[in-house]
């Protein structure tokens, strides 16, 4: 039985992958009437007077919304909301399995960019989080965009941000593996997409060198229009040289290559081109953009993709869940470039130097530490940022 009908079976047999699990014993009156009325009446009027109580009075100081349109589900693409639902599921188990934060996920049947916002606007007050997923581009920048400015909890992309974060610790540790210095690199990244254009603006906050975004049309560059808003702002702000053509011409000396694309778009002659010690982050799912033997064959001295039976899996699991748990513990008011630098270098320190090595530069998925460590330097980030309601790390 292969890995898809084996999941099926599962689901079959598991039906549904989270459940609600009741934290007070009701098995008496009086536990009836503290947990309910009559006293439940005096916590609430408590609230009413300081609404900021509902973080100690309530479960919101833990609580993660997952949230979908379903129109753009891990790799499937528009299947619609109830469909993306065993996708929001597992995403809620990884929240609780790997960080303790208790996640809960949302469904909305809508692709209209306004009542989406204005639905997750008006359920907000019941969480500490929004975490959106699987939604397309563009509109998933207008509302997340929307959304941080409506909210005063954090909102987080994980399609964009979570990967960027995972890439640039992998950036990171390539580096350090190989010698070369992030100031001094040449990327390119394939595929201008909201996970690409958040990869490049990451990157750039790290303090990376240049980076060329590479579309189905080719090379982005900022003599030239696009249809796409984000598009012409990403252009702006890379491709120093203003380099125009195709994914070869783009990759010639390059020393990166991040692919968020299509199966198959980077050749092994391609590869041949590129800088000496080239990285390779094929990321395509379920087949990446080049196979990595065949990366490897090719010359590529690091290679990494997103899935797990290869070596160097690029995996937001060790990213979002450590994001959460740091940003909840402090109160955090927003996600912001500070914390999710914080949580790139804190995965990336993660890996000692004697675990270092070409086909080790992240951390495990399963090694229950990562989220912590990502989780303290997160909340710290938060407080020193002044996004923070608390202003003392208790992780």
């Amino acid at each position: 039985m292969d890995i898809m009908q084996a999941s099926l079976e599962k689901h079959r047999e598991w039906g549904g992958k989270i459940e609600v699990v009741s934290r007070t014993s009701i098995q008496d009156r009086q536990a009836l009437s503290l947990a309910y009325t009559p006293g439940v009446a005096q916590p609430c009027l408590e609230i009413q007077k300081d609404p900021e109580l509902s973080y100690t009075l309530t479960r919101r100081h833990n609580l993660v919304a997952v949230i979908t349109d379903g129109t753009a589900v891990l790799g499937l693409g528009d299947i619609g909301p109830l469909a993306g639902m065993p996708v929001m599921e597992g995403k809620c188990a990884l929240f609780k399995e790997f960080a303790d934060v208790d996640a809960f996920p949302l469904c909305v049947n809508s692709k209209d960019t306004d009542e989406i916002v204005n639905t997750i606007a008006n359920i907000a007050l019941s969480f500490g989080g929004i975490n959106l997923e699987d939604i397309a581009a563009p509109r998933c920048f207008e509302i997340e965009a929307r959304l941080k400015e409506k909210l005063d909890i954090p909102v987080f992309h994980d399609d964009q941000h979570g990967t960027a974060i995972v890439v640039g610790a992998a950036l990171l540790n390539a580096c350090r593996a190989a010698g070369k210095k992030p100031e001094e690199l040449e990327i390119v990244i394939n595929g201008a997409g909201s996970a690409g254009i958040a990869i490049a603006k990451h990157l750039l906050h790290i303090g990376v060198g240049n980076i060329v975004m590479v579309d189905l049309c080719g090379a982005l560059a900022r003599d030239e229009h696009y249809e796409n808003p984000a598009h012409n702002e990403i252009a702006a702000m890379t491709n120093k040289n203003c380099l125009h053509g195709k994914l070869a011409d783009a990759v010639k000396g390059a020393d990166v290559f991040i692919g968020v694309s299509r199966p198959g778009l980077l050749t092994q002659e391609m590869i041949k081109t590129m800088h000496e010690k080239p990285f390779v982050f094929a990321m395509a799912n379920p087949t990446p953009e080049i196979m990595p033997d065949l990366a490897r064959e090719a010359g590529a001295y690091i290679v990494g993709t997103g899935r797990s039976d290869f070596l160097n899996q690029i995996n937001n699991v060790v990213a979002f869940p450590g994001v959460f748990k740091g940003a909840l513990a402090v109160r955090a008011r927003d996600i912001n470039e500070a914390m999710k630098v914080a949580a790139t270098k804190a995965i990336a320190g993660y890996v000692t130097d004697d675990q270092l090595s070409t086909d080790f530069i992240l951390p495990d998925a399963f090694d229950r530490g990562v989220a912590l460590a990502v989780a303290k330097a997160v909340a710290q980030a938060a407080i020193d940022s002044g996004v923070a309601r608390l202003t003392v790390n208790p992780l």
